[in-house]
């Protein structure tokens, strides 16, 4: 599966570099991947940006891979009902 953008998403960083991700797939076209083998933890605002992130990305049809993802994480992500937005890679 090939990407037309990587972001590291590191644990302090969640938000920023999720707003970026979303940023840059403003002139993008078909995927990204979000790697997430560093974040142990989510919180509501990073749970937002996701939001953020699959709302832009469904809007210009870009497939959004979230790579390394733990169960924790992926938990909180069900319980959002955000997995049925992304792809998931580990």
């Amino acid at each position: 599966m090939s990407a037309s953008a990587l972001f590291l998403v590191e644990q302090e960083r969640v938000v920023t570099v999720l707003q970026e991700a979303a940023g840059s797939l403003e002139g993008s076209s078909g995927e990204a991947a979000v790697d997430f083998s560093l974040v142990r933890r989510i919180d509501q605002s990073g749970l937002q940006a996701l939001e953020d992130l699959a709302r832009v990305a469904d809007e210009k049809a870009i497939k959004v891979v979230l790579r390394g993802v733990n169960v924790d994480v992926y938990k909180v992500l069900k319980l959002a009902k955000l997995t049925q937005r992304f792809l998931f890679v580990n």
